[in-house]
């Protein structure tokens, strides 16, 4: 059972977890560092605790204690309480869910067991918005995906933000990161999936064309400016467009994906 822990000094040197929240590159060094990474709200909390995460801490509200009661019940960590304008001095925002946790990472698994007996999988080269990110999960999990794949220049799917935006999908879709960016698809086709890029490339066919009949399929897409990569979009099996009406050429990468999963789960 979680020990019921009050603050009231803001410079409690036991809520380092928790400071700065806003301050991205820090938190990306911070929690490199101590292997950590932060859940947001009571639905988020409770999916990481459920889906195994051990927590470290967790920083609650008061009116927020009886609403987790079952997740601290079932932990050893510590839970921080404090009144919510001092957490919002902690963090650097206002908490309006009221709970945070700080839980420890996993080991990234391998790609080979990631794409273990999946049949539908998403592949992401350069995405750098941590919501798109979150987004971009929650689509995959939403519409029967099987894994995510991620470039290694990719943004932490584990990122306070993402999690928030993927609802904590991330912590029921096997994920991991690609060790070479260079052959990524060509070992990907070597492993019996159809690589499929989301490209406005002149020979990119209808993604009803591009998927239909395929039993293995990796959707591959590329960052939020520029799209994918020369050499990616090239070394794809095949290039598929999202048809539009005249005027628009393309949607958002986490728009894009929900159309992209929804054809593909149908195909």
């Amino acid at each position: 059972m979680a020990q019921i822990v009050e603050i009231t000094d803001t410079d409690d040197p036991r809520l380092a977890d928790y400071r700065d929240l806003r301050d991205v590159q820090l938190r990306r060094n911070l929690e490199a560092e101590h292997g950590l990474f932060l859940a947001e709200g009571e639905k988020v909390v409770r999916r990481a605790v459920e889906a195994g995460f051990t927590a470290r801490s967790f920083l609650m509200a008061p009116r927020w204690l009886d609403g987790l009661a079952d997740v601290l019940d079932r932990s050893a960590a510590p839970c921080f309480v404090l009144a919510e304008k001092l957490a919002e001095e902690v963090t650097g925002f206002h908490v309006h869910r009221g709970s945070l946790a700080s839980l420890e990472r996993r080991p990234l698994p391998t790609v080979e067991s990631v794409l273990a007996g999946a049949r539908s999988v998403l592949v992401l080269e350069d995405i750098v918005d941590h919501t798109n990110v979150g987004a971009i999960f929650r689509s995959g999990a939403a519409l029967g995906f099987d894994a995510v794949l991620l470039a290694p220049r990719c943004a932490d799917p584990l990122y306070r933000r993402s999690i928030k935006v993927g609802m904590g999908a991330v912590f029921t879709m096997p994920w991991t990161r690609l060790p070479d960016w260079a052959s990524g698809l060509h070992d990907l086709s070597a492993a019996g999936f159809t690589t499929v890029a989301l490209t406005l490339a002149d020979d990119a066919v209808a993604i009803e064309e591009a998927v239909a009949g395929l039993d293995r399929v990796a959707l591959v897409l590329g960052s939020e400016g520029h799209g994918l990569s020369r050499r990616w979009e090239e070394s794809a099996d095949r290039r598929a467009v999202i048809p539009m009406r005249e005027g628009i050429d393309s949607l958002n990468v986490a728009a894009a994906t929900a159309v992209a999963c929804y054809i593909t789960a149908r195909r």
